[in-house]
């Protein structure tokens, strides 16, 4: 048989409308379309928009001349500023965009909760208490003096691997449960936030400014010293990600039913979660806790996708469209420019709030 691919009629019950059934030699498999076509639109979402965001500023420049500039044609001033002030801030962009769009797939299918994302987890919160240490203790004696050393990124980097591993271990028993992850994240959400609040009181009013600044979250003068260490993550991480697929699809159906279709149950859901508390940690310590992205857009991706949870290319790439498009509109649209976190909030919230609001009408019913 020929090895070239070829699309045959889906026989009767094997393929839905929306599928094509592909056969490649030997090998056969379904191909549901709108999972192929939004991953496909969404980037080409952020190719547009990271285009146009090259070009806006207070220097404009065209789309023609970023993509002379892009290989090497630029004039004048354009190389400096497309390619040194814009270029590495959108790359930033992008790279969080895909880390929390990532882990919010992977933390949402494994605990079957749309609510289950490194926001509510606590874990963003425990990266904001090591930034604001480094930002308030710095420079003293003892604790402080090592997370000075370390320095901002470091220091959330360390906070949100230590709040991961935390609820891993406060979770664990023989396993890692769903509700009890959420229920626990949402406990050391409560106590990182506390002890957050209790540093900033004990900050000089500088301090104080610039850690507000970062624990909302933002691309401001980024550059390529926290785009190049995201992008060797990301370069890790990303492939171990998807290729925990195999073991989503069957954790989506419970415990019961993945040990039945013979998955390694306890050594599946370790590699699940910690690949997501990674992902968030990178994006978390290269632009601060850009706020709800992880929680909506798996959420978006699914009813886009029409799966039965979260896709996760789509997840990752619909999440740097977030992430580019709110830093555009802050910049562009917005009178004064805020930080990306600022906008993401906004849309986040009300999604919170009507998650809450739906599950308890179900609750009622």
């Amino acid at each position: 048989m020929s090895a070239a691919t070829r699309e045959l009629p889906a026989p009767a019950g094997l393929a839905a409308p929306g599928q094509t059934v592909v056969r490649i030699g030997p090998v056969s498999g379904r191909v549901r379309w709108r999972q192929v076509v939004v991953p496909a639109v969404a980037a080409v979402v952020v190719v547009l928009l990271g285009a146009v965001s090259l070009g806006r500023g207070d220097y404009p420049i065209g789309l023609a001349d970023v993509l002379r500039t892009l290989v090497g044609l630029g004039e004048g001033n354009q190389p400096f500023i497309v390619l040194q002030l814009r270029a590495p801030r959108i790359v930033v962009g992008v790279l969080v965009g895909l880390a929390l769009g990532i882990a919010g797939a992977l933390f949402q299918t494994f605990a079957r909760n749309p609510l289950a994302s490194p926001d509510i987890l606590g874990i963003t919160q425990g990266a904001s208490v090591g930034a604001v240490a480094a930002i308030v203790l710095g420079g003293t004696t003892g604790a402080g003096a090592v997370l000075g050393g370390l320095g901002i990124p470091m220091a959330a980097l360390a906070g949100a691997l230590a709040t991961g591993l935390l609820l891993m271990a406060l979770t664990w028993r023989r396993g890692i449960d769903g509700y009890r992850l959420v229920l626990i994240g949402i406990a050391l959400w409560a106590g990182a936030a506390a002890l957050t609040h209790w540093l900033l009181t004990r900050a000089e009013i500088y301090d104080a400014a610039s850690a507000y600044v970062w624990i909302t979250g933002s691309l401001n003068a980024r550059t390529w010293d926290q785009a190049v260490p995201l992008a060797v993550s990301l370069a890790v991480l990303l492939p171990v990600a998807l290729a925990t697929s195999r073991a989503l699809a069957a954790l989506q159906f419970g415990d019961d039913t993945a040990r039945g279709l013979g998955l390694r149950l306890s050594g599946s859901q370790a590699v699940v979660v910690l690949v997501a508390v990674l992902l968030t940690a990178a994006a978390v310590a290269a632009a601060g806790p850009i706020a709800y992205v992880a929680l909506v857009v798996p959420q978006i991706a699914v009813r886009l996708a029409g799966c039965s949870r979260p896709p996760l290319l789509a997840s990752a790439l619909l999440g740097a469209a977030l992430v580019v498009g709110a830093d555009l509109l802050t910049r562009t649209v917005l009178p004064q420019a805020l930080p990306v976190g600022i906008l993401t909030a906004a849309v986040g919230a009300p999604y919170l709030l009507w998650l809450l609001v739906r599950g308890r009408r179900r609750s009622t019913l």
